[in-house]
């Protein structure tokens, strides 16, 4: 719901804060106060295009910003977050309007397109009255309403998932028809790289192997030339290294007991020797394993260039080739199997279609009852609400085929006045109209619209007396499931009101300014009075607005 709203430099709107509570809010104040200012301000929130007249005389711009409680509205924090929005249980939107008429949408801080605000907030706010956001004016949104009276989501969720899988086994069905197509042509290129790969016989790790192995051809004569000298050095040459250390210990240890020091260094010397030994023994080792076959060289060159042209062809690494003569062969799998599942589809395509067609037979007969029902309720509905006379109807068209929400498309029409054939409804009803219809829905089906927060304008127009009455009492009863907030001139329907919001216009320093404040108490009854008795207000008319305060809020 909302909670709160800033509107600075709008129009005659220095600044303007308001706090906004659950229950019925009513805004009320003098013709030309600045009402229609501030459902301007909403307008542009919810996405109306910016013009340059709503910034402030002198400003450099004008900033609507709104916050909104989402907990408990999964489905509309989700709609947000699955746009790349942000969301937990609150939300920021703000709108920017530059003087020269260029503006800045604002979902919790991060920019949004005028699309995505307007999609968004489809499901965040209604506005009765004003066409733009009027979701009574979508023939979607009929169908909608339609289910939710008749209390029929758990069984248009049970067709829709029917519906679903049919679509799956529907798809997958064509998918193997267009393969199938070309299924043998598909078939050969398919054997044909896959055999190619495995032809190969390839190992993941086998390029670095070959490299490396290589890399000690090339090099081959320079490896054998130095461990060759090493061990000639070390070990079997004259005058070795290992022959020199060897009699050196000999010759300290002869006098180790000469003196214990020369002893100490006889052992390192010996250590030294023995280290140097081993070394020599692994330089031989070594020359020894360095037989190298003839034309060794000229194999591996071979090998890599076919390894190079396999990752040329079908991947950058031997894995991912391998990986890939994987698939290969899985389809491969599925296309020689093609047939055999292309029988169990369509028969499982049969079974899901005769469902589908069940299932929605079932949802169109509640449906033709729903309607019923709702036609009958409705225009009793409408005639506590000043419109008698009016006839309703929901007209039923089938489809074709079967679609995700049924057998048909459904619309709402309606007939103002006697005589007056039946016509869609955005054909034909004002904004007061419409604003009224959707109060009577509201009323009769508090689920039917899912929106939290509904805003009325022109609920009253061209009412008065016992309909106002009616107007009043049913907004209290919708606001037991929504939010309202709700625009009026009529004591009647204010004072069923649970919070009531003044709206005034003063001058200050030469200039016009618009503020709203919230009224409780004496105030309150003052305001009624004002609207029950024009700008003179009486003690009759004070006594005469408590009256109604007290007997609107005992109902």
């Amino acid at each position: 719901m909302l909670l709160n709203l800033t509107i600075t430099n709008f129009a005659i709107i220095d600044r303007l804060e308001v706090q906004f509570d659950e229950g019925f809010n009513v805004l009320t104040g003098e013709t030309g106060a600045g009402k229609s200012i501030i459902l301007d301000a909403f307008g542009l929130l919810l996405g109306d295009r910016a013009r340059p007249d709503l910034v402030r005389a002198g400003a450099s711009e004008a900033t609507v910003e709104a916050l909104f409680d989402l907990s408990g509205q999964e489905e509309i924090r989700q709609s947000f977050a699955d746009s790349g929005f942000s969301v937990d249980e609150e939300l920021v939107l703000r709108r920017v309007v530059q003087s020269g008429g260029r503006s800045r949408a604002y979902i919790n801080g991060a920019l949004a397109t005028l699309s995505q605000l307007q999609l968004l907030t489809e499901r965040l706010v209604t506005v009765c009255g004003q066409h733009e956001h009027q979701s009574l004016l979508q023939r979607n949104e009929h169908l909608v309403i339609l289910d939710r009276y008749g209390s029929l989501d758990e069984q248009v969720n049970v067709y829709r998932d029917s519906y679903r899988a049919m679509q799956r086994v529907a798809q997958q069905l064509e998918r193997l028809k267009d393969a199938e197509r070309d299924r043998q042509q598909r078939l050969d290129f398919l054997r044909h790289q896959s055999d190619e790969i495995g032809a190969a016989q390839l190992l993941p790790d086998e390029e670095e192997a070959l490299l490396a192995e290589r890399l000690l051809l090339q090099n081959a004569e320079r490896l054998t030339a130095i461990t060759q000298g090493g061990y000639e050095t070390l070990y079997d040459g004259n005058g070795a290294v290992c022959e020199i250390l060897g009699g050196l210990t000999s010759d300290l240890q002869s006098v180790a007991e000469i003196d214990k020091e020369l002893a100490s260094l006889a052992e390192i010397v010996q250590r030294s020797l023995f280290d140097l030994e081993d070394v020599s023994m692994q330089l031989r080792s070594y020359l020894g394993r360095i037989a190298f076959e003839p034309n060794r060289l000229e194999t591996i060159e071979e090998r890599l260039t076919v390894l190079t042209r396999l990752k040329r062809k079908y991947a950058s690494t031997l894995g991912e080739v391998l990986n890939l003569k994987d698939d290969f062969d899985r389809e491969v799998e599925e296309l020689e199997t093609a047939g055999a599942t292309r029988g169990t589809l369509s028969d499982e395509l049969v079974s899901l279609a005769d469902q589908v067609r069940l299932l929605g037979a079932e949802l169109s007969a509640a449906r033709q009852q729903a309607a019923s029902q709702l036609v009958t309720t409705l225009v009793d509905e409408l005639g506590d609400l000043a419109m008698t006379g009016a006839s309703f109807d929901v007209a039923f068209t089938p489809l074709a085929h079967p679609g995700t929400d049924g057998l048909e498309r459904i619309e709402f029409m309606v007939s103002l006045n006697p005589g007056e054939p039946l016509m869609p409804l955005a054909k034909v009803a004002s904004g007061g109209e419409l604003s009224r219809l959707m109060l009577a829905l509201k009323r009769l089906a508090p689920d039917a619209n899912s929106v939290p927060t509904v805003i009325f304008d022109e609920v009253d127009a061209g009412i008065g007396g016992v309909a106002a009455t009616a107007v009043g009492r049913k907004l209290r009863a919708v606001s037991q499931s929504s939010q309202i907030l709700c625009v009026t001139h009529l004591p009647q329907v204010a004072a069923f009101a649970d919070h009531h919001h003044r709206v005034i216009k003063r001058e200050v320093d030469g200039r016009t300014l618009a503020a709203m404040e919230c009224l409780t108490g004496d105030e309150r009854v003052r305001e009624m009075a004002r609207m029950l008795g024009g700008s003179q207000v009486t003690d009759q008319a004070l006594l005469h607005a408590k009256e109604l305060i007290l007997t609107s809020t005992s109902v």
